[in-house]
C-alpha cells in the first residue's frame, strides 16, 4: 500500500486498547496514512478487539460487516486481546484480511506497507 492511503480505527475494551490504537494511528500517521471516522469509506479499518466483553465474537462480527458495507474494497485488520486469545476463529470471518494479536499489533504499520 502507498502513503495516500486512509485508515479507521474501531476500538473495544479498555483504556489501554485505546491508547494503543492512538499509538498505532500515530505509527501508520507517520507512514502517510490519513485517519478517517470509522463509518466513512477507508482503505484500511483496523479493529482493536478486547476478550473480556461478554459478546467479543458477535461484536467483533458485526464490526468487520459494518466496515465491509461502507467499502467492500476495504483492508480490515483485527489486533488485540480477542485477536490473540481466538486468531483463527477471527481469520474464518469472511471479510478479514489480517489478524494480529497483543504482541504483534504494533507492527501494522509493517504489514499494511508491506501488503
Amino acid at each position: 500500500m502507498n502513503s495516500a492511503h486512509t485508515v479507521a480505527f474501531h476500538t473495544l475494551g479498555c483504556k489501554l486498547n485505546f491508547a494503543e490504537s492512538s499509538t498505532i494511528a500515530r505509527q501508520l500517521k507517520e507512514a502517510g496514512f490519513s485517519k478517517v471516522d470509522f463509518g466513512s469509506a477507508a482503505d484500511v479499518y483496523v479493529i482493536n478487539t478486547c476478550s473480556v466483553t461478554e459478546n467479543a465474537d458477535r461484536e467483533c462480527r458485526a464490526i468487520v460487516r459494518k466496515a465491509q458495507k461502507t467499502n467492500p474494497e476495504g483492508f480490515i485488520a483485527v489486533i488485540g486481546c480477542y485477536a490473540q486469545l481466538k486468531p483463527d476463529e477471527i481469520a474464518g470471518i469472511e471479510g478479514v484480511d489480517l489478524v494480529l494479536g497483543a504482541h504483534e499489533k504494533f507492527n501494522l504499520p509493517y504489514y499494511l506497507i508491506h501488503a
